[in-house]
């Protein structure tokens, strides 16, 4: 089967766990990741899996334009601010998994279907891949008024670039409650915790409804977990929502798949195994299999 191209820029953690990722993938072919730092536990792996390596950062893809037609940048906001102009010119897709927030929000079993065409979309945060279907799910049946999410991650799983990014993080993971969860105002607050042995990702959404049929949110917020453990089957819910007048609660856990990070990292875990998906959704509409991306969207939407 062809495949589309993609490489990699930022050979962090994020980037690290998201080539194992996409080592695997039947329709995107990972040719090279890019850093800064030579000697990065990152760059070190790519090399040995036989992948390209380059410590140039975003100008050694300049130089190589043909090496990819997808690119996901797993740097910083503030990093991703300058690569997204450069990408445009190239004429690349780009899957931004920073909260920089320059490119269409994607949540994939909300919307990724309406930005397969999008030159640059942007994963949100982790905390907002594992908050917002819920806030979706919930606002369909029940009108969300007011979404706000606490996500708790373990303190060893936020490396630099989580913890330079914190103030990108609220804003980011708000603006994505309100404009991808659509809940008419929202808040995020994220929480890292020192235990050891570390926690699992947690985190607890509260919503405020206008509507409170219980046993139709109930099925929605069931509905929408099972859509997102089809990419992240580690995410769960920890029981069953609570119901409080018409305050809506519900808590999650994400446990990562293992595939570079430790599972307790779900927080960085949901944030790869989106933008995989969405990688694959897209270069699968590149490659003019839309029927497949058809039934997949579908899928997500109704299952």
């Amino acid at each position: 089967m062809k495949k589309i191209k993609a490489a990699i820029i930022g050979s962090g953690n994020i980037g690290t766990d998201l080539m194992y990722k996409l080592q695997n993938s039947d329709c995107l072919e990972l040719t090279a990741m890019i850093g800064i730092d030579a000697d990065s536990d990152g760059l070190r792996r790519a090399n040995a899996a036989g992948y390209r390596v380059f410590t140039n950062g975003i100008d050694d893809l300049v130089e190589r334009p043909e090496l990819a037609d997808i690119v996901f940048d797993a740097t910083s906001a503030k990093a991703h601010v300058r690569h997204a102009s450069i990408l445009k010119d190239m004429g690349k897709t780009v899957i931004d998994l920073t909260p920089a927030a320059i490119g269409h929000f994607v949540c994939p079993p909300v919307n990724l279907g309406e930005h397969l065409d999008s030159v640059n979309i942007n994963m949100i945060t982790c905390g907002g891949q594992a908050t917002i279907p819920i806030v979706n799910a919930i606002n369909k049946v029940a009108d969300v008024t007011y979404g706000e999410i606490v996500a708790t991650i373990s303190s060893k799983s936020a490396g630099p670039g989580t913890r330079a990014n914190i103030d990108e993080f609220t804003v980011t993971t708000r603006r994505g409650i309100e404009e991808v969860g659509g809940a008419d105002h929202g808040k995020a607050i994220i929480i890292l915790n020192p235990a050891d042995p570390p926690i699992l990702m947690r985190a607890v959404i509260y919503c405020e409804v206008k509507m409170k049929d219980e046993d139709l949110i109930r099925e929605s917020i069931a509905a929408m977990e099972q859509k997102v453990q089809l990419y992240v089957p580690g995410y769960r819910l920890k029981h069953e929502p609570l119901f409080d007048g018409k305050r809506v609660t519900v808590f999650v856990e994400v446990e990562g798949a293992g595939d570079y990070f430790p599972k307790y990292a779900g927080n960085l875990d949901i944030m790869t195994a989106a933008a995989k998906q969405a990688g694959e959704m897209i270069a699968k509409h590149l490659l003019g299999q839309n029927q497949q991306v058809k039934k997949a969207v579908v899928s997500h939407e109704t299952k």
